[in-house]
């Protein structure tokens, strides 16, 4: 569900929702307040660097595994690059009658490669663009095979050798395309984020001292931190994308040679 709104939308709900929280929790603070119960303050105070501890924690996992997961797919897109590119020169080895057609589709398995990083979160173009790579695949081992010799030529061997590569790398990237941090993980966050942001206020209301400034600009941030997790979990859309310059130019490579 998370992946469905636009990120700036998430940092905004997110700022507005803990202000909300910094000022109910204030007002139960102050509503609360004992100016001789030092006992109940320093619990909260203590309450508060566990709960600020656990959130450090948290993030840092959650901010591990979105990197982790970035990493990943910019990798592959530069390995799946390299696998159309190795396909095609060693297309130039194979049957003439052959050759001719491979680039075109390596052109058109190219552009749904493409298809597939923009179509992250669009189901159905993602299907789509899936379905072809795995046609343009089977047309290439057909065209292949239908050209082989008895036995086939070591030529023939090391073209299909770089087609099944190339069909696993592909494989390989839309399941990192589809690897996601969970999403009750940031569920998770955003109610531990809420928890830090509540208690702050409350001591504050306990303390009678409204510190607006410095909750709201704790609370911009841990929205903007959420935000920014989300936002590197999704490489086909907001701010932070994985870069598809390797397909990109291998796609015009590929036009240039028909």
């Amino acid at each position: 569900m998370l992946r469905n709104f636009d990120e700036s939308y998430l940092f905004f709900i997110g700022v507005i929702v803990f202000l909300g929280i910094i000022e109910l929790c204030f007002r139960l603070g102050l509503h609360q307040r004992k100016p001789g119960d030092e006992t109940h303050r320093t619990h909260i105070t203590a309450l508060q660097t566990a709960l600020l501890g656990l959130l450090a924690l948290l993030l840092g996992f959650t901010f591990a595994m979105s990197v982790t997961r970035f990493e990943a797919r910019k990798n592959l897109v530069l390995e799946e690059a390299n696998a159309v590119g190795n396909a095609y020169w060693r297309s130039q080895l194979i049957a003439p009658s052959a050759r001719a057609q491979v680039p075109k589709l390596l052109l058109e398995y190219t552009k749904a490669a493409l298809e597939l990083h923009d179509a992250e979160n669009d189901a159905p173009r993602f299907d789509a663009a899936s379905a072809t790579s795995r046609r343009i695949e089977r047309q290439i081992r057909a065209l292949a095979a239908a050209t082989a010799d008895n036995p086939p030529a070591v030529s023939t061997i090391m073209f299909i050798q770089a087609i099944n590569e190339m069909a696993q790398i592909n494989e390989k990237r839309r399941v990192a395309l589809e690897n996601h941090v969970p999403e009750p993980v940031f569920y998770l966050l955003f109610i531990v984020s809420g928890g830090a942001v509540a208690f702050i206020a409350y001591g504050t209301g306990l303390h009678g001292r409204r510190r607006l400034i410095s909750t709201g600009l704790f609370a911009a941030l841990i929205a903007l931190v959420l935000t920014f997790i989300v936002d590197i979990d999704q490489p086909g859309t907001g701010v932070i994308q994985v870069n598809q310059e390797s397909m990109e130019r291998m796609q015009k490579t590929l036009e240039q040679e028909m």
